[in-house]
């Protein structure tokens, strides 16, 4: 009929046009902080926008009992405290498979060294590589650095080196350590200290173990002497985060 106002009508399209508002505002936001974090990238300022609409979980949203999720084997195996699994933040609900995710959850949920640490591990070089092939954020190299070298323990030298060399495959890998600060620059050095003291300790373990082995041959003795390709590895990786 003529002249009835359709009310539900107008709601739905006020709904839609508020809808769209928050969205512009929300977007617009997103991108004011994105150029204040100084992303590396365009695809980082991309992901960030379009990750505008994500917000951090509330309390009734955890999970009841503490997450002891097995993500890394590899990562796990040998842990310094001799645990079979690695707790988590139970903030996190899944590990991020994104820069966009792992930049909201390293800020968000993880709240120690000891956790962002963890992270690292579960994640492993693979994860790393793939999440940060396109770019590596802005300042994220030095936090890093900082974190592997306050936590780095024996068990985990292989896994931290093969992440150190999964981290120097990324884009723009060699800007990132020119812009490193000093206090990360100071990081990265006691962190590669701390490698090669345990490797020295771990190869000084494996020479008296030759020496005392009650079939040592001269094969025996010169494997023992060589530099394996780890030793290698690691002064490679020195070279790449300019420890000179």
């Amino acid at each position: 009929m003529a002249g009835i106002i359709d009310f539900r009508a107008l709601e739905k399209e006020l709904e839609a046009a508020v809808a769209a508002d928050e969205k512009y505002q929300r977007e617009n936001q997103a991108k004011f902080r994105a150029v204040h974090q100084k992303v590396a990238s365009y695809e980082e300022f991309r992901d960030i926008v379009q990750a505008s609409h994500l917000k951090p979980l509330e309390k009734k949203d955890k999970m009841g009992s503490k997450r002891n999720a097995l993500w890394n084997s590899y990562a796990i195996k040998g842990s310094c405290k001799q645990e079979s699994e690695v707790e988590l933040s139970q903030e996190l609900e899944r590990l991020p498979q994104t820069s966009v995710e792992f930049y909201r959850d390293w800020r968000r949920c993880m709240k120690t060294s000891q956790e962002r640490y963890q992270l690292l591990l579960q994640l492993g070089p693979k994860n790393l590589g793939s999440i940060f092939q396109a770019d590596l954020g802005f300042g994220l190299l030095g936090e890093f650095l900082g974190v592997l070298a306050e936590n780095a323990c024996i068990n985990h030298w292989d896994c931290i080196l093969q992440i150190l060399e999964s981290l120097s495959g990324t884009k723009r890998f060699g800007l990132n350590v020119e812009l490193l600060s000093d206090q990360e620059k100071v990081n990265c050095r006691h962190l590669f200290e701390k490698l090669q003291i345990m490797w020295t300790n771990s190869r000084s373990l494996l020479e008296v173990s030759c020496v005392s082995h009650k079939e040592d041959t001269t094969d025996t003795q010169m494997y023992c002497q060589e530099d394996g390709p780890e030793e290698r590895k690691l002064m490679e990786l020195m070279h790449l985060y300019q420890i000179f």
